[in-house]
């Protein structure tokens, strides 16, 4: 993924309105009117949101008669998902060193303690 869209889409997410937005559009379409009815705000507002995560890639328009429904595009989050999935193969490997040294400390502990019992 480009930085550019990595960059756009993190922007998009940093914003709880829009998260929350998104959670939303995960249960299916919805048009800007049923996007706003939870949020204290402006219909120009929600606009705004909408078009900063149609910009990220995020949702989608389409045209339904007279209605303009966004719906959620998962595969931008996929690749979210993906490249996030690089840093949680290090935390897990460090963690693995970690419990592993843990181990030993452990180990060492229970011989020297077991020593002076003597």
């Amino acid at each position: 993924m480009p930085h550019d869209h990595l960059s756009a889409t993190f922007a998009a997410l940093a914003d709880p309105t829009r998260r929350a937005i998104l959670a939303r559009l995960t249960s299916g379409e919805a048009s800007v009117n049923e996007l706003a009815e939870p949020f204290d705000m402006s219909l120009p507002a929600i606009s705004k949101h909408l078009k900063v995560l149609e910009r990220a890639g995020l949702i989608s328009r389409s045209r339904d008669a007279q209605r303009r429904p966004r719906r959620l595009e998962p595969e931008r989050l996929k690749e979210i998902a993906q490249w996030l999935g690089t840093y949680r193969e290090f935390w897990e490997a460090s963690f693995d060193r970690l419990d592993a040294h843990l181990h030993e400390m452990k180990k060492k502990e229970e011989k020297q303690h077991g020593r002076k019992k003597k």
